[in-house]
């Protein structure tokens, strides 16, 4: 992985034209390096990212339109445009857009880790099993649904 660069990532634009859809939300990547991963993120209307834990990376989510419903946790929390949310390595989380509209946000990681690796093995993947069982892979760990376990 190469070192960080000084530069400018324009808009609409992500590191190699690269465009990910992972499970109906589209994710750019902006910036990667050892130290750190960003990507800008839509999630339509009704999509989320269940419950997981980054186990060794801090997650940082800012929201530049729309809102989120998360779960940080245990607790339930609310995110709105202009809001940064802060994921601490080892906190379960889960990121929900229940509006009527699209939740625009850039999304960073730090350290960067295997983030990208399994971005690029979950494009397009339509199973969430798969996706779930991937990320494990990857040390990103989804938590069962409520009631099993």
């Amino acid at each position: 992985m190469q070192e960080m660069t000084a530069g400018v990532t324009v808009d609409g634009e992500g590191i190699d034209g690269i465009t990910w859809n992972i499970l109906g939300q589209t994710y750019v990547p902006k910036q990667l390096c050892e130290s750190s991963f960003s990507w800008h993120a839509t999630f339509p209307s009704g999509t989320f990212v269940p419950p997981h834990i980054h186990p060794d990376q801090d997650e940082f989510i800012y929201v530049l339109d729309g809102r989120f419903d998360l779960f940080l946790d245990g607790a339930d929390a609310v995110a709105a445009a202009g809001d940064l949310i802060r994921l601490p390595r080892g906190i379960a989380h889960g990121i929900f857009n229940k509006s009527d509209a699209d939740t625009t946000c850039l999304f960073w990681v730090s350290p960067t880790q295997r983030l990208w690796d399994l971005f690029q093995k979950i494009h397009n993947v339509p199973d969430p099993a798969e996706v779930v069982r991937l990320a494990g892979e990857h040390n990103i760990h989804f938590l069962p649904p409520p009631g099993e376990g």
